[in-house]
């Protein structure tokens, strides 16, 4: 998954991929503003909204991360990475999260996978957003998982996509999921033209 600012339009976005059915239904939280967060391995679903109300309170994107899994009694299986609108980014992979298992943190953005099919697919999906600033950012975060994929993905194989951003409202500007689908990024692609 990435978790992605554009400090031009102030808009935040989450775009993830992974071999699990209705992945938009758990791992994406945002917020305009405010941030975003990807929540995954086996996920907790409180850890995003809490660390989205942390980062509005004021915290460091690390630090709203950690006050987020203090409670946690299963921090050790979770990942968990978000932005926030100072651009500064910040994760955590547990422990015994399935391998590969990593994450990526910089400027406006932050990648993050678990269960991948090696190193490559974190460090592809890395570059290549920041190979293309001059796309709109779905279109980045749509060629950020084209590479990643290619690199290799979900070890497991595949099945589910979603891309969610904000800009000023409350609601997504756009919100696409792909829940079950034998190619979810192409599936993605096409409804993110249409």
């Amino acid at each position: 998954s990435i978790v992605a600012h554009d400090p031009a339009t102030g808009a935040f976005a989450v775009a993830v991929t992974t071999c699990n059915l209705a992945v938009g239904a758990s791992c994406p939280h945002i917020r305009a503003g405010v941030g975003a967060v990807s929540t995954q391995s086996f996920t907790n679903r409180y850890l995003g909204p809490a660390i989205l109300d942390a980062l509005e309170r004021g915290l460091a994107p690390q630090d709203a991360i950690e006050s987020a899994l203090a409670g946690d009694q299963g921090r050790g299986i979770r990942q968990v990475h978000c932005v926030d609108r100072h651009g500064r980014s910040a994760a955590f992979t547990g422990g015994n999260c399935v391998s590969w298992a990593e994450h990526r943190t910089g400027e406006h953005c932050s990648v993050a996978g678990n269960m991948l099919a090696g190193h490559a697919v974190i460090a592809h999906t890395f570059a290549t957003f920041h190979a293309h600033r001059e796309m709109p950012l779905p279109e980045r975060l749509m060629a950020a998982l084209d590479a990643g994929q290619a690199a290799g993905g979900d070890k497991r194989g595949r099945q589910s996509a979603a891309m969610v951003l904000t800009t000023t409202e409350d609601f997504p500007d756009l919100d696409l999921r792909v829940d079950d689908h034998a190619e979810p990024l192409a599936e993605l692609r096409r409804l993110l033209g249409l």
